[in-house]
């Protein structure tokens, strides 16, 4: 079942995406690098489309998602989507559905790395930040302009920002409209790794190998814990933390990792 879920992934046919299932992992490829790969309906259609699909699939262990051509990792939606004549109850609709992509890929039980090149801004950069790595190559530049058509980051860009690099900063991109360089972000914790361009998604796979030698329900369990964790005291964090462990300590990937580190081998993790 599995493999056939891999085969409909691989073999199905997206307008503005590429998405291929090798050795376990995904790699989504926004694929409009005339545009910047700035969000388009076709492309939100293929988020959605695998929305329903990457959080059933228990083979794919860590998602890759990067941006087609030289320019631009993504430059956020195109500017025609927000002169059409919206409805207010409407576009809260339209908006939640870019938001539920972006909300599955943080609450997904496994890795999601972001590899940004070029210009990451405005939506883009809303993407990026719902991943749990952001490689960075040289040059990228990191920003918001929706301020220049009266609007505010709204999919992840206040409410996300702010906690990955705290009120200060982000006051300075979503207000003054502030870009930020690689050197800059790397500072602020925006992103976690820089890598020159042609060597970026190499840097990419090379993380995502590292994290496939892990034990998946581990990886997914600190990942809940860790995003749950952002929003509650510390005190029901450390209780969330024992009952996590507790989890794992029954767990067949458990007494492997045990018997491994006893032979001195590597561990085969089954994800059970």
């Amino acid at each position: 079942m599995i493999t056939e879920a891999n085969d409909v992934i691989n073999t199905h046919s997206f307008e503005a995406l590429k998405v291929v299932v090798e050795d376990q992992v995904m790699t989504i490829t926004l694929n409009r690098p005339d545009r910047l790969n700035a969000f388009s309906e076709e492309m939100k259609e293929g988020f959605r489309w695998l929305e329903r699909r990457i959080e059933a699939n228990g083979q794919v262990r860590v998602i890759i998602i990067n941006g087609e051509g030289e320019r631009a990792f993504c430059a956020g939606a195109d500017v025609g989507w927000f002169e059409q004549e919206w409805q207010t109850e409407r576009f809260r609709i339209e908006y939640r559905w870019i938001h539920d992509f972006f909300d599955t890929l943080e609450r997904i039980e496994i890795p999601v790395i972001a590899a940004v090149h070029g210009v990451c801004a405005c939506g883009g950069l809303e993407l990026a930040m719902a991943c749990d790595f952001r490689i960075a190559a040289e040059g990228t530049r990191f920003g918001f302009t929706e301020g220049n058509i009266n609007l505010i980051p709204g999919s992840g860009g206040c409410s996300r920002l702010v906690k990955l690099i705290g009120p200060g900063w982000a006051k300075e991109m979503v207000l003054a409209g502030e870009f930020i360089g690689t050197e800059r972000a790397m500072h602020l914790g925006l992103i976690t790794r820089v890598a020159p361009y042609d060597r970026l998604m190499d840097d990419a796979r090379a993380l995502a190998a590292t994290l496939l030698k892990k034990a998946p329900l581990a990886l997914g369990m600190a990942k809940i814990i860790m995003n749950t964790c952002d929003d509650i005291n510390s005190h029901s964090g450390r209780i969330l933390e024992r009952v996590g462990q507790s989890v794992l300590i029954q767990s067949d990937d458990h007494q492997e990792g045990l018997r491994a580190f006893r032979e001195k081998r590597a561990p085969n993790y089954q994800g059970r």
